[in-house]
């Protein structure tokens, strides 16, 4: 028996091992998607702030059910469709918004930010012009919330663009009340993050309208059935005030920081603005 803080001492088998593995490689062409509005600025519209969502999933799940596809709807049609129906509400505006903003679909997320990643290396836009990212992936629109939380919102200014964003329709911006997941490092967003430019990661809160609700249950709940499954189709329970909330908060985002006065900054001694800031 060991004592108290003692180590067990290795010992020799008698016997030897041999492992082998083999593995094979293909290579998959998948294309990101960039639409630029132009700005009404003579000045600005040189600047451009990115809206991103990623359109890929994980194709095919291993699963010895009927139903094998995995939908993502969530994850991220959702993402996409708001992507989309923002970029509809910009080319209405007229005057247009004074800088230009890029709406980016990006591919390969679920593979390690991959397409965000390469776009952020090899934009179509000079790198030192993006001011600012909009990031919309899996917004769980299942239940009417009173609030947002935006990942990344605390790191530099874009806090208040979002705040009075959110004031505009009546939310509030509620604090993040997951910060043991690093969301702020785990989606697309952060492709830009690594290259100096201030972002934010968008989702609704778990306060809602209805009180008879429990938002985080509704957000625990797709993350045990739905999530990365075939179970992410249309058949779920879609709020559709949610979804035009939620379309509406992320334009008005993105609205107030193209017609800023100054490009938006990261805080004083942030830890990414300080390692990554060009």
């Amino acid at each position: 028996m060991l004592e108290k803080d003692e180590s067990p001492k290795g010992f020799n088998l008698p016997m030897d091992i041999q492992l082998e593995s083999k593995s094979t490689h293909k290579s998959t062409s998948s294309h990101n998607v960039a639409v630029i509005l132009e700005g009404s600025d003579p000045s600005l519209k040189s600047e451009y702030v990115v809206y991103s969502a990623h359109s890929d999933h994980i194709g095919f799940a291993r699963t010895v059910k009927k139903e094998k596809i995995n939908n993502g709807a969530m994850d991220n049609a959702t993402g996409t469709s708001v992507l989309m129906e923002t970029a509809r509400l910009f080319s209405k505006l007229d005057p247009r918004p004074k800088r230009s903003i890029v709406f980016l679909a990006v591919t390969g997320e679920e593979k390690g930010l991959l397409g965000s990643d390469y776009y952020a290396q090899n934009p179509t836009v000079p790198l030192s012009y993006m001011v600012a990212n909009v990031n919309l992936d899996m917004p769980i629109l299942t239940y009417e919330f009173a609030d947002v939380i935006a990942f990344g919102a605390d790191r530099s200014d874009m806090k208040n663009s979002v705040t009075k964003a959110a004031e505009k329709i009546g939310l509030e911006l509620s604090p993040v009340p997951i910060p043991d997941q690093a969301l702020f490092t785990r989606s697309d967003h952060y492709s830009f993050v690594k290259q100096g430019i201030p972002a934010v990661f968008l989702v609704p809160s778990f306060k809602l309208v209805d009180p008879e609700v429990n938002g985080s249950k509704q957000f625990s709940h797709f993350l045990k059935t739905n999530y990365h499954k075939p179970g992410d189709d249309f058949s779920q329970a879609f709020n559709w005030k949610a979804a035009t909330k939620f379309a509406e908060v992320n334009y008005h985002i993105g609205l107030t920081l193209a017609n800023h006065a100054q490009r938006s900054t990261w805080n004083e001694a942030d830890f990414f603005g300080d390692n990554f800031s060009k």
